[in-house]
């Protein structure tokens, strides 16, 4: 898992050296996430709204094409607990999405890619006391992203996102049903730093 993080953040911030005067743009981006968790018994889990913030670089190839790789805090759920009714968890994930850019039009972009995403907690909080169920869950989530997004030349940028969670959340426990995550993300950003 340690190796599996680290290895994360270096894919992130690693493309520091890559041509970074020239083709490289850093910044941050946050919003709101519209997110379920879908699967054989989770027609009751219902949606949450909550938060995603982080940071994000983003590497020119072309002036159609880019690649974007954000670290983002991410707010998610409501997990379904097993053999308890009406409960559920919020699930808070570190996501790192890794994303091909199209650019149809000026500013105009076409977005798609895959996500890991590291468990950082999984609470309760249906009852008086809020419940760590974390070991309830796997640690790592895999999913792919499509989305749009607009960038301003003044840095500022608006993207719409959806993830398909691919891998079973659900760390069995002698249970089969399968959960997956689903979110639907609204965010805007500013690039600090600008492609010269």
């Amino acid at each position: 898992m340690r190796s599996t993080f680290l290895l994360a953040i270096v894919v992130v911030f690693g493309l520091i050296n890559v041509n970074a005067q020239k083709n490289l743009e850093f910044g941050i981006k946050g919003g709101l996430n519209v997110a379920t968790i879908t699967g054989a018994s989770s027609e009751d889990s219902g949606y949450i709204i909550d938060l995603h913030f982080g940071v994000l670089a983003e590497l020119s190839l072309s002036d159609k094409f880019s690649f974007q790789s954000e670290l983002i805090y991410s707010l998610q759920g409501p997990a379904p607990i097993q053999n308890q009714d009406n409960q559920a968890a919020g699930l808070e994930y570190l996501n790192l999405p890794l994303m091909g850019k199209y650019y149809i039009a000026k500013g105009f972009s076409l977005e798609i890619g895959p996500q890991i995403g590291f468990l950082l907690s999984a609470k309760n909080d249906d009852t008086d006391a809020s419940i760590n169920v974390k070991d309830l869950y796997k640690t790592l989530d895999f999913g792919v992203n499509f989305g749009l997004g607009y960038k301003l030349d003044n840095g500022l940028h608006f993207g719409v996102r959806y993830n398909l969670g691919l891998s079973n959340i659900n760390d069995d426990n002698g249970f089969s049903d399968k959960y997956r995550n689903s979110v639907f993300q609204l965010s805007i950003g500013y690039f600090f730093t600008k492609k010269k």
